[in-house]
């Protein structure tokens, strides 16, 4: 887990996917994308698209190193992520553009990690 080391002077940096809650430096989101939702956010190189579907307002850290098995990673929407660093609430919502594109092309529904919505039972 090395690969999440980030120096303190580096934290100011560190941004929430708002998909996911995955926490990472801006440059890493820029180098590597976001690893469980890269397919449809397309982070990668895209500075814009970094800015806008990730966050720097966020609260809580939770680190996992087995989402399968963890009763966190339930809990938080998190079981079949990679393993990391999340975030328990990530301020910010997608842009409607995205969160369309995400819903109607990938058949994935958008729960905001605001706080402000609920995951129907």
């Amino acid at each position: 887990m090395s690969d999440n080391f980030v120096a303190p002077g580096q934290q100011r940096y560190l941004r929430a996917c708002m998909v996911c809650s995955i926490v990472m430096t801006q440059a890493r989101f820029r180098e590597e994308g976001c690893p469980n939702c890269e397919e449809f956010l397309h982070l990668q190189g895209s500075p814009d698209q970094i800015e806008s579907c990730t966050s720097q307002v966020f609260e809580g850290l939770i680190t996992l190193a087995n989402p399968a098995k963890s009763w966190v990673a339930k809990w938080q929407r998190l079981d079949g992520y990679v393993r990391g660093v999340y975030a328990t609430k990530v301020s910010g919502q997608l842009p409607d553009d995205v969160r369309t594109t995400i819903e109607e092309e990938y058949r994935i529904q958008y729960i905001p990690r605001d706080g402000s919505a609920t995951e129907a039972d």
